[in-house]
């Protein structure tokens, strides 16, 4: 295969990954990385430093325009991001240490938690009362809709930041987004409604990918070659997902999107099993 072509294929799955992360609030590592190992057999290693990179770029794209419309909760993204810096960085460092097959399972493993997460019925009900910390902490919001804002109060607080540290630790080792993480612990702990958690967790994706791209880096398995067509594909792919985020129905393409990477999941576990990395 040429560079050439190996860059045409590599900016394509760079696309739809951004598109499927930013739809999903995943993050574009669940198709990057897969794609990198699975089809041009590159080391897992050096194909999480470039899902890192595009973590950050995912978030980058999508993130603005979100907070623009005033979905996001920057207070509570940026709160959360505390937990998540402190797990990614710790993951980033145990992930070098940790043997290539191990990290596949553990990645398949996590591959299929994400697409069963993302089937799940969602409730976008409010709660009507939050935690004193949510008070304290002004962690409330509201987000708007067609028949106007709609306000929400926050619960269990710290149970959700506790679930984040552990996203985050899984972040920097398996180099994914860990979304599915981020959106249990602000939809199911917190009661966070689920466009507000989805682009939320949007938001944070990126800085919990820098802190854990830094140890990568340092590292040296963050290939410019590879990273820079993964860069453009997922910042076109993001750009495009959060136009769509707010105008069409999702449900079809979250079930094929989790069929897609069940099947992806259960190759990463064979082949890690059979240590073919």
């Amino acid at each position: 295969m040429t560079i050439f072509t190996f860059t045409l294929i590599l900016l394509l799955g760079a696309y739809l990954a951004g598109l499927a992360g930013s739809l999903t609030g995943l993050g574009g590592g669940v198709v990057i990385i897969p794609l990198l190992t699975l089809f041009f057999h590159v080391d897992i290693r050096y194909a999480i430093g470039a899902a890192l990179v595009a973590s950050i770029a995912t978030s980058s794209g999508s993130a603005s325009a979100y907070v623009k419309e005033g979905i996001t909760n920057v207070r509570l993204g940026m709160f959360l991001e505390i937990a998540t810096t402190i797990g990614a960085v710790m993951g980033a460092i145990l992930a070098i240490y940790t043997p290539v097959n191990i990290v596949a399972i553990m990645f398949g493993v996590m591959l299929i938690f994400s697409a069963a997460m993302t089937l799940r019925k969602k409730s976008e009900a409010a709660l009507e009362t939050g935690s004193k910390w949510s008070y304290k902490l002004k962690l409330n919001g509201s987000y708007p809709t067609k028949t106007g804002p709609v306000a929400y109060k926050l619960e269990n607080v710290g149970a959700g930041f506790s679930i984040m540290t552990i996203a985050g630790m899984l972040s920097g080792l398996l180099g994914i987004g860990s979304g599915a993480l981020k959106v249990l612990a602000m939809d199911t702990a917190m009661k966070v409604p689920f466009r507000v958690s989805t682009t939320t967790s949007n938001f944070m994706v990126g800085v919990t990918a820098a802190a854990s791209a830094v140890v990568y880096l340092q590292r040296g398995y963050i290939d410019p070659g590879i990273a820079f067509p993964v860069i453009i594909g997922v910042l076109a792919g993001a750009f495009t997902g959060s136009k769509l985020l707010m105008k069409i129905n999702v449900n079809s393409l979250k079930l094929i999107f989790s069929i897609a990477i069940t099947m992806i999941a259960l190759n990463m576990i064979y082949n890690g099993l059979n240590h073919k990395f």
